[in-house]
C-alpha cells in the first residue's frame, strides 16, 4: 500500500507542493515589486469596491458590444423599430377604457419569475407597469444578440444587463410594488419599522457580529445532525466515519469528498435530508472529509495539497481502518472534480481499491461551466490574484456574492424586499443555513484551479499535472453513477454529460429534477421528486446529451434508490460493522470541530 501522506507543519505547505514559478508576466508573482506591486495593491482596494468583479472585464465586454452595434446599422434599425412598435403597442393599450383592460395583454412574465405572481399585480395601475417593465427588459436584453460579437462578451454583457434591469424592477420600490403598499396600509406603518429591524440585524452580521455566518441554526443540533466521529486530522481535513444505523454493513464502505467552498454538511442537513442518514441506513459504512477554513497562513496551500491531505490522506486511514476493502468514491460538485483527478492520478494499483465512483453535479470538462464562467476569464482572474495577494485567501463573502448574482432575483431582491420592505422574516431552513456558510479558499489553490480548470480546460484535454506527471480521464474505468440537475446554474448537466467520452468507463447517468443543491437533496420521503436515468457499457457507441434526453426512461421518485441499487450490484455479502480506531478517542465526535472555524 502506497505511503500514507502526513499531515504537515502549520503554514509550511511548500512540503507538500513547490511554490508557483514566477511567470514572465512577474506581475503575478507574490513578490512583485516596484510598478507590479503598486499594480497589484491599486488592484486590490479596487477590488473591495466591486466585490472581486474586474472593471476591465465588464469594459471590454460592453466596448466589444458597442463597436459591433455601431458597425451594423442594420441591427440598429431592427432595434429601435422593435422599440417604437413595443411603446404604440403600450400607449393603446393604456388609453383604453379600464372595462377593456386585461392584465398581461402584452407580455407575460416567464413560468420560473415569480416577481409578479401575486394578485395585486393584476390591477391595472400596476399591471400596466410592470408590463412596461418587461418590454423594456426584453429589449434591452436583445441588444445584446449582434452578428459577430464574440460569444463570451455577449454572455458578459447580457449578464451585466440583467443585474441592472433586475435592481431596478418595480417589484424593488415601495410605491411601485402593491404588495409593499397594501401591508404598510394594513400594519399602520409597522411593516417599515420591522424592515428597518431587520435591516440593522443584518448590518451587524456583515460587519461580523454574532450570528454572521448563519441564519439562527445550531451546527451539530439543528444541522450536520449524523452521529459519527472523527477518527483522521491533518492540516486540511478531519475524516468523520458515522455511525452504522443497521446491525450487518456492506464490505465496501463510501467515502464521500464534499466541494470546499461551503462546508461539508449539505450532505447532512437535517435528519429527513441527509444524504448520509440515507445510506447508513441501507446498510453502508460512511465516511465525510470535512475541509479546514483556510487562513492567511494557508495562503500557498496549492490544488495538489487537496489531492493529497485531502483524497489520498483519507484514503489510506480508511485502509487502515478497514484493511483489505474496495471503497465506494462519492464526490460533490468541486469535490468530485478533486476526486476524479486523484483516481485518475492514481497508480493502477491504488486506483483499484475504487469500486466506483459517484459524481454528484461534479464536471470534468469546463469548457461550458454555465453563468460561472462569466466570472473566469484571464482579467477577472488576475484581479482576483490581486486582491487574494493582500489576504492570502479569497474571503467567503466574494465566493457567497459571486453565487448569489447567478440567481439575483431570488437569492438577492426577493430576500430585500420580504425582509426590509414587508418587515418579514423568511423561516430559516437547513438549506439557507448552510447557504450562509461560506468558507475562505487559499489564494494559490484557488488561482490553480480558476486557471488549469476553468480558463484552459486542463484537465479535460490532457495537460493536467498532478503527482509530477500530466493525467487523462480515460484512464478512469471504474464504474461511475454520475447525477446532473437540470435547473443548474454552476454545473449545468450538459456539461456534466461530458464525463460520458472523457472516460473509458460504465456510466450510469442521472437527469434529476431541481438545481445545483435542490437537485442533489432529493429524499424518498419528499414528494415532487422525478428523474431519467439510463446506463451504457464502456463498449457502447456514444450517444449525445439531446438523445440521451430523448431515450432515457422517466422514474417517479428520488435517485437515491436508484443509487443504493446501483451500490448494492458493485457490493459483497454484508459483514459485521467496523469499529471506531482507538485513536479517536482523542478526536471529537461528529460533526468535529473544522466545520465550527468561522
Amino acid at each position: 500500500m502506497p505511503e500514507r501522506p502526513h499531515s504537515i507543519a502549520k503554514g509550511n505547505t511548500s512540503a507538500i507542493a513547490p511554490p508557483i514559478a514566477p511567470s514572465a508576466a512577474d506581475a503575478r508573482s507574490p513578490d512583485a515589486t516596484g510598478g507590479a506591486a503598486l499594480d497589484r495593491s491599486l488592484h486590490a482596494a479596487v477590488a473591495a469596491a466591486t466585490g472581486g468583479l474586474s472593471p476591465a472585464a465588464l469594459a471590454l465586454s460592453f466596448t466589444d458590444l458597442a463597436l459591433h452595434l455601431a458597425a451594423s446599422p442594420g441591427r440598429q434599425i431592427d432595434l429601435w423599430a422593435n422599440a417604437v412598435q413595443d411603446a404604440a403597442r403600450f400607449c393603446a393599450m393604456a388609453s383604453r377604457p379600464l372595462s377593456q383592460f386585461c392584465p398581461w395583454q402584452l407580455l407575460s412574465p416567464a413560468a420560473n419569475d415569480r416577481r409578479f405572481a401575486g394578485g395585486d399585480w393584476l390591477l391595472p395601475a400596476f399591471n400596466l407597469n410592470a408590463q412596461a417593465f418587461l418590454l423594456c427588459e426584453r429589449w434591452w436584453r436583445s441588444t445584446t444578440d449582434v452578428h459577430g460579437l464574440a460569444t463570451g462578451d455577449a454572455a458578459i454583457a447580457a449578464f451585466a444587463l440583467r443585474q441592472m434591469l433586475d435592481a431596478v424592477a418595480p417589484t424593488n420600490f415601495p410605491t411601485t410594488n402593491p404588495e409593499v403598499i397594501r401591508r404598510a396600509l394594513e400594519s399602520g406603518g409597522m411593516s417599515f419599522v420591522n424592515g428597518f429591524e431587520n435591516w440593522l440585524v443584518d448590518a451587524w452580521r456583515l460587519a461580523g457580529g454574532a450570528g454572521a455566518n448563519r441564519d439562527g441554526s445550531v451546527i451539530g443540533k439543528d444541522v450536520a445532525t449524523a452521529k459519527g466521529r472523527v477518527v483522521f486530522r491533518n492540516q486540511l481535513i478531519e475524516l468523520i466515519q458515522y455511525e452504522p444505523m443497521t446491525a450487518r454493513v456492506k464490505p465496501e464502505p463510501l467515502l464521500i469528498v464534499p466541494a470546499w467552498i461551503m462546508k461539508y454538511y449539505i450532505l447532512d442537513l437535517s435528519p429527513e435530508n441527509s444524504l448520509v442518514r440515507y445510506l447508513t441506513g441501507q446498510g453502508f459504512t460512511v465516511f465525510m472529509i470535512s475541509w479546514r477554513n483556510p487562513t492567511s497562513e494557508d495562503r500557498n496551500l496549492s490544488l495538489e495539497d487537496y489531492r493529497l491531505l485531502g483524497v489520498e490522506a483519507a484514503l489510506s486511514e480508511i485502509q487502515t481502518i478497514i484493511p483489505g476493502r474496495a471503497v465506494h468514491g462519492v464526490g460533490y460538485c468541486l469535490g468530485g472534480t478533486l476526486l476524479a483527478i486523484a483516481v485518475a492520478a492514481a497508480s493502477p494499483e491504488r486506483r483499484a481499491v475504487w469500486r466506483t465512483l459517484t459524481m454528484l453535479a461534479a464536471q470534468t470538462d469546463f469548457n461550458e461551466a454555465g453563468e460561472l464562467t462569466l466570472f473566469i476569464n484571464e482579467s477577472q482572474v488576475a484581479f482576483l490574484e490581486d486582491m487574494m495577494r493582500e489576504k492570502g485567501v479569497l474571503g467567503s463573502q466574494q465566493m457567497a456574492g459571486a453565487f448569489s448574482m447567478l440567481r439575483s432575483n431570488d437569492l438577492i431582491w426577493s430576500r430585500i424586499v420580504r425582509h426590509y420592505l414587508l418587515g418579514e422574516r423568511t423561516s430559516p431552513s437547513d438549506l439557507m443555513a448552510w447557504n450562509a456558510d461560506a468558507t475562505r479558499m487559499p489564494a494559490r489553490m484557488h488561482s490553480e484551479y480558476l486557471r488549469s480548470l476553468f480558463l484552459q480546460n486542463d484537465l479535460a484535454e490532457g495537460r493536467y499535472i498532478a503527482g509530477g506527471r500530466p493525467i487523462a480521464l480515460s484512464d478512469l474505468q471504474t464504474p461511475m453513477f454520475v447525477v446532473g440537475t437540470r435547473e443548474d446554474h454552476v454545473a449545468p448537466w450538459r456539461s456534466v454529460y461530458k464525463v460520458h467520452y472523457l472516460t473509458d468507463a460504465a456510466v450510469t447517468f442521472v437527469l434529476t429534477s431541481g438545481g445545483h443543491n435542490a437537485g442533489i437533496l432529493a429524499p424518498p420521503d419528499e414528494a415532487g421528486h422525478r428523474y431519467q436515468i439510463m446506463s451504457r457499457t464502456a463498449d457502447d457507441p456514444y450517444l449525445g446529451p439531446d438523445e440521451w434526453e430523448r431515450l432515457a426512461p422517466i422514474a417517479e421518485g428520488s435517485w437515491w434508490e436508484a443509487l443504493t441499487a446501483f451500490l448494492a450490484t458493485h457490493s459483497g455479502g454484508l459483514v459485521e460493522s467496523p469499529a471506531y480506531p482507538a485513536r479517536a478517542e482523542s478526536l471529537p465526535e461528529a460533526p468535529g470541530s473544522f466545520v465550527h472555524q468561522e
